[in-house]
């Protein structure tokens, strides 16, 4: 897998190409980040994933990118905290976009009591009863969980200097290019660092702006894979403060392509004879 490759069209938005190769496949994903699309009727993230054989380069598969994109991200989400939270408290997720929603589900089948925040209350109501988890008072009440996973557009820190207590656990999801922030560059350093890939995180995720200021180094930085296959630790006790930058990978999105490619036939499906 190489770093995604980021073709800039800001303050409207940016096109991500994003390849990986594993399992017998080759995926390509471009996909998009458009904030402001939600006030024209249109979604935040959108493109295609083509999935190739990769002893043939015939080409298997093409799904749409965003729903991929909210798989990903949720079952990311709900992996780092489990890895990496105090067991069996509560989590809360900020933002009940489509990967905000996704990542409460995540959270939910794992078993945790999980309540959402947005900054449209009706949209968190709504999304909470579908999902059946809870909607939190305020975003603080929300921010307040032993487990939080923010989902925002990172154009607003909800973290300031200061504001994390022991023990909580947070999956930072939203940051995933330049420029954009959800914690504080002081709060991330009361922390143990954890991310999804430090080439990544290091240039366009959460984690960039401590890096370009020298705040960081890639020996203050633990990837969460090293954590999964014993190679690091995680959390050492429960006091600890622990945080997660996801930049998104495009191996992950591989491997919820496979997944999906190998169940098609369970779905009412229109295939294509590519």
């Amino acid at each position: 897998m190489q770093p995604k490759l980021y073709v800039t069209n800001y303050p409207a938005g940016d096109f991500r190409a994003m390849p990986a190769l594993g399992g017998g496949h080759a995926l390509l994903k471009w996909v998009t980040s458009f904030p402001g699309n939600p006030a024209r009727g249109l979604p935040t993230v959108s493109g295609l994933v083509v999935l190739s054989n990769a002893e043939t380069g015939v080409v298997e598969a093409l799904m749409d990118a965003g729903s991929v994109t909210a798989l990903r991200t949720g079952a990311a989400a709900a992996l780092a905290a489990e890895t990496l939270g105090v067991p069996g408290g509560s989590a809360a997720v900020v933002g009940a976009g489509v990967n905000g929603r996704a990542s409460a589900r995540s959270l939910k089948a794992l078993g945790r009591d999980v309540s959402l925040w947005d900054v449209d209350a009706e949209r968190a109501r709504s999304v909470a009863a579908d999902l059946g988890v809870g909607v939190a008072s305020s975003r603080e009440d929300a921010l307040g969980a032993d487990v939080v996973v923010t989902v925002t557009p990172g154009k607003q820190i909800l973290l300031p200097p200061g504001s994390l207590r022991r023990g909580q656990h947070v999956s930072l999801m939203g940051a995933d290019g330049p420029g954009k922030a959800e914690i504080a560059v002081d709060e991330i350093l009361r922390t143990s660092i954890y991310c999804d890939e430090w080439e990544q995180a290091s240039h366009g995720g959460e984690l960039a702006a401590a890096v370009e200021a020298g705040r960081i180094t890639r020996a203050d930085v633990t990837e969460l894979g090293a954590v999964l296959i014993g190679e690091r630790s995680g959390r050492a006790d429960v006091d600890e403060i622990t945080i997660f930058d996801s930049t998104g990978l495009a191996i992950q999105d591989l491997a919820i392509a496979i997944a999906a490619y190998e169940r098609a036939g369970e779905l009412d499906l229109p295939l294509l004879d590519l």
